[in-house]
């Protein structure tokens, strides 16, 4: 018992920090649920449940804030910390409050709308030196990391998204955009492109209704349309860079810098920036990154233009399938 102690204590220290984060975090969680609580949080790390996800308002499995006393909440709280920036936490937590105000908005019928109807599954034993997975998710929120060995970390899907956009009068914070930054670096973007340019970069006058990856669980690449990143001046591939970064720096800095170091590996030269529908601050907008290995959509249409989605999708990456692919390639499953 004492040597087995000792491994996982050796694992910990020795696994890259995020895995060691998020294996902690997510053992504390397991230790301070009960029976109960533990039965409806944990499945096999090979269910089929770890594929499921979505971004709507729906009946989901796992542990919600709903299974907990008030004081287990940080539980939760400090297992999303390990994995996102200080950002990133802050535009996940937003989000979920936004659920509070919808159900303020849309009146006393709105029982769907809540605060604490976001859940924890874990798949597998979290262990540092071990391969398993978590997804917190919720309306608007889908995240997921999946450590495979100790050893590598994927972080996608990645989904956010706000409803009601900009935050009304009369709530807390009233005037935040919680995603604002991403509309706001999408469109200064466009704006710093030539005529030429433009021309190139808008592939169609019309804005579609939602992002066009939908929640399948392979992602299908898209129409290779768009202004590639060969084709920008020094600046504005230095602001399309910082477009790509923002929503890697969701994650926490580790696991964003393994990200961007895998973009620049696969080429930046033909990663495209496409945009559908007016440029105009208010109307109804598309943009989409599209490289080898990596697609992000942001799609702002819905309630006029006032209610945002943003995806980060990996082709091959996906719930950690690469790594667990070269995994079994190395070491072929028993």
């Amino acid at each position: 018992m004492l040597t087995s102690a000792l491994f996982v204590v050796v694992s910990a220290l020795t696994a890259p920090a995020p895995i060691a984060d998020l294996s902690e975090a997510a053992n504390a969680l397991l230790a301070g649920l009960s029976d109960e609580q533990r039965a409806i949080t944990v499945y096999d790390f090979d269910a089929e449940e770890r594929w499921d996800w979505h971004f709507v308002p729906r009946k989901r499995p796992g542990l919600s804030f709903n299974e907990l006393e008030e004081s287990q909440y940080p539980l939760i709280l400090n297992l999303l910390r390990a994995g996102l920036s200080e950002g990133g936490f802050e535009t996940a937590e937003t989000i979920r409050a936004l659920e509070g105000i919808l159900r303020i908005i849309e009146g006393p019928g709105a029982t769907h709308r809540d605060p604490l109807d976001y859940h924890v599954s874990i798949f597998g034993t979290p262990d540092p030196a071990g391969t398993w997975a978590l997804r917190y998710e919720g309306h608007h929120l889908s995240l997921h990391w999946t450590i495979v060995k100790g050893k590598a970390i994927a972080s996608s899907p990645q989904f956010l998204g706000a409803n009601p956009g900009t935050i009304p009068e009369g709530h807390d914070r009233a005037g935040h955009r919680t995603l604002g930054a991403l509309e706001d670096l999408g469109r200064a973007f466009i704006n710093t492109l030539s005529v030429a340019q433009r021309a190139e970069a808008i592939i169609d006058p019309e804005a579609p209704r939602d992002i066009l990856s939908g929640t399948d669980r392979d992602v299908i690449v898209q129409e290779d349309l768009g202004i590639p990143y060969r084709a920008l001046t020094e600046a504005q591939q230095a602001q399309f860079l910082g477009l790509i970064e923002a929503y890697a720096n969701i994650q926490r800095p580790e696991i964003a810098a393994q990200r961007l170091s895998r973009i620049r590996k696969a080429g930046l030269d033909a990663v495209k920036f496409a945009w559908m529908g007016p440029i105009e601050m208010g109307a109804p907008h598309y943009y989409r990154i599209q490289g080898k290995t990596f697609l992000i959509e942001y799609d702002n249409v819905q309630n006029n233009a006032k209610h945002p989605h943003a995806v980060w999708r990996d082709f091959h990456g996906d719930f950690g399938k690469d790594l667990l692919k070269e995994h079994y390639a190395l070491h072929p499953h028993q």
